[in-house]
């Protein structure tokens, strides 16, 4: 029990690490059009890195909203919902699912939450509303997260959805051309 407690605080505060203020997230002098292609897919990957939480809180109160009247569905896929919860992310990804002393592999654990989640869908009857408030609200993501200029965003180069690319690896290059030598 104290390491699912501890498990939930972990959660918690990494989940308090990247959360965004909602005043920065609608700001509305931030809002401009892009100037190219290039400019709104650099946005919409900086803005979906930068506003990771704000965006999942938006697409589950969408689909909470959606849910409102089918009560039953409602509470299945809030089962479903602490499931993924307790056995994928606050799971410690160090530590494999065991049940009746079988070790679970994670791919597994994944496609079984993904067959619980379908299956709920299913048997619910709602597949078609849950559909349809996904699609409304990742368009307002993608919307939001394409108009919204990241001029003002400050964020490191590993938060950056190019951070691996910007990153130097372990050390450090002095060159902004990296390690290469000219001929």
């Amino acid at each position: 029990m104290s390491t699912l407690i501890s498990s939930l605080k972990e959660t918690a505060q990494s989940l308090t690490a990247i959360r965004r203020p909602w005043r920065e997230f609608l700001d509305i002098t931030a809002v401009d059009l892009p100037s190219s292609f290039s400019d709104v897919t650099t946005r919409i990957a900086q803005n979906l890195t930068h506003f990771r939480l704000n965006y999942t809180v938006i697409l589950l109160l969408i689909l909470f909203l959606s849910l409102i009247y089918h009560p039953l569905s409602l509470l299945t896929f809030l089962v479903i919902l602490l499931a993924w919860f307790f056995l994928y992310f606050a799971r410690d990804r160090e530590e494999p699912v065991v049940i009746f002393g079988f070790t679970i592999d994670e791919r597994l654990v994944i496609a079984a939450l993904f067959g619980l989640t379908v299956a709920g869908l299913v048997l619910t009857g709602v597949w078609l509303n849950v559909l349809g408030a996904v699609a409304i609200g990742a368009s307002m993501v993608i919307l939001h997260a394409a108009l919204r200029s990241t001029d003002d965003l400050v964020m490191d180069d590993l938060e950056s959805p190019y951070g691996h690319v910007l990153a130097g690896g372990d050390e450090e290059l002095d060159s902004p051309r990296g390690d290469y030598s000219g001929i």
